[in-house]
């Protein structure tokens, strides 16, 4: 039995191909082979948020999933919402309505919402604070976190459609 294994991954469009142990998990691949820091380690079981990327579009734990179940399905972490200097409009919104605190579980946040978004342009603050319900942050009691969902919502309803920084990232089945 091999100790590595070959990985292919598209990690925000771009290809990668890498050998990892069969152990290895999406973080320390994304983190540590990737440099890809946005997504952070917290908890290390799949309850704060803070490593949450988007694979296939659903989000996921990257702390719990095994690097080699990722391969062939395009990923999509915190670095890859932007375009160039152009912030997509979540990133947009945390920041313009003080979504943020210390920005540790933000990125997570970030993503969540993305995906919230992408199925439910018009949600109530109770649906975004179900949402978020796997995204701990311990600085901020969440209004902020709201209001920047909700404004999120609202400009991407104004455009008609989605953004073209989705567009790298697959439409969820």
């Amino acid at each position: 039995m091999p100790d590595h294994y070959p990985l292919q991954l598209t990690v925000n469009g771009e290809e990668h191909r890498l050998h990892v142990p069969a152990h290895r998990l999406l973080i320390d691949v994304l983190r540590n082979d990737l440099k890809l820091t946005g997504t952070k380690r917290a908890c290390d079981i799949g309850v704060c948020g803070s490593c949450t990327v988007l694979v296939e579009g659903a989000t996921v734990s990257s702390c719990l999933m095994l690097a080699l179940r990722a391969e062939g399905r395009p990923i999509v972490t915190v670095e890859g919402l932007a375009d160039g200097d152009r912030l997509h409009p979540v990133q947009r919104a945390f920041l313009e309505h003080w979504g943020f605190q210390c920005g540790y579980c933000t990125p997570g946040m970030l993503l969540t919402v993305v995906e919230l978004l992408e199925h439910d342009r018009e949600p109530s603050a109770d649906t975004v604070r179900e949402a978020l319900m796997g995204n701990l942050c311990r600085c901020t009691g969440y209004t902020k976190i709201v209001e920047s969902v909700l404004a999120a919502a609202a400009e991407l309803r104004q455009a008609g459609g989605t953004d073209a920084t989705q567009d790298r990232r697959p439409r969820s089945l």
